[in-house]
């Protein structure tokens, strides 16, 4: 735990509606059962004993808001203020939530199947915007292990970044609300599509910060991925 005072608290919201394909499912792979209860109720429960979070959105397909109201009320989970219809990708998604949440508090994405969500990195980074009023966001992410080469059209190597510049972004990915919702508001504008929540921000604002988490903070993409649930 970290000692200085954090007055400030946060939105958090739950991406939960994409689509399990690489997984050969028929529903979204944020609902797949693992000891007893679907993969985003874990980042819920965690999020609902954090003193750092005000309040929860979660988006979701249409035809699964009802289940999630269900699933809410059956593991206790009082925080969910708004649960919201998703769009066609992530990107649309994150932006019907963003409409309910407030430009005046600070807003936290979390993708819906990277079940390992601690309060640490809502702490880490709230810590960060109480000591740095500059920072518009901050990402949790990891150094690369490997070497990245990039290549062309062709598939030739074209270079070969240096790896302590190079870093996986995960999530939370953290950000003030006015600055978070005006980018995503641009980005619709312009019809740009961004990677992440950090992406569109860097791109109209910028000052986001990386800070460091952890390795077991994976994203469940793939069958292969399940083996880190099992551990």
């Amino acid at each position: 735990m970290y000692s200085s005072n954090i007055e400030i608290k946060c939105t958090l919201i739950v991406a939960a509606a994409g689509v399990g394909k690489r997984m050969g499912l028929d529903y979204p792979k944020q609902f797949l059962y693992h000891k007893g209860k679907p993969l985003f109720i874990n980042i819920l429960e965690t999020a609902e004993k954090s003193n750092y979070i005000e309040n929860i959105v979660v988006v979701t397909k249409k035809e699964l808001i009802s289940e999630v109201k269900n699933l809410c009320e059956k593991f206790k989970i009082k925080k969910v203020s708004d649960i919201v219809e998703g769009g066609k990708e992530r990107q649309e998604s994150i932006y019907n939530g963003l409409q309910v949440c407030k430009k005046e508090n600070i807003i936290a994405v979390q993708d819906g199947v990277r079940p390992f969500f601690k309060e640490e990195y809502i702490e880490k980074s709230l810590k960060e915007f109480n000591e740095n009023s500059e920072i518009n966001g901050v990402v949790i992410g990891m150094p690369v292990k490997d070497t990245i080469k990039v290549v062309d059209e062709n598939g030739f190597i074209t270079s070969t970044p240096k790896r302590a510049t190079l870093f996986l972004a995960q999530t939370p990915q953290v950000f003030r609300g006015k600055v978070l919702i005006e980018a995503y508001e641009k980005a619709k504008n312009e019809n740009f599509i961004g990677t992440d929540d950090s992406s569109l921000v860097e791109r109209y604002f910028g000052k986001v910060k990386l800070l460091e988490g952890d390795y077991e903070n994976i994203k469940i993409t793939t069958i292969d991925d399940i083996k880190f649930l099992e551990n």
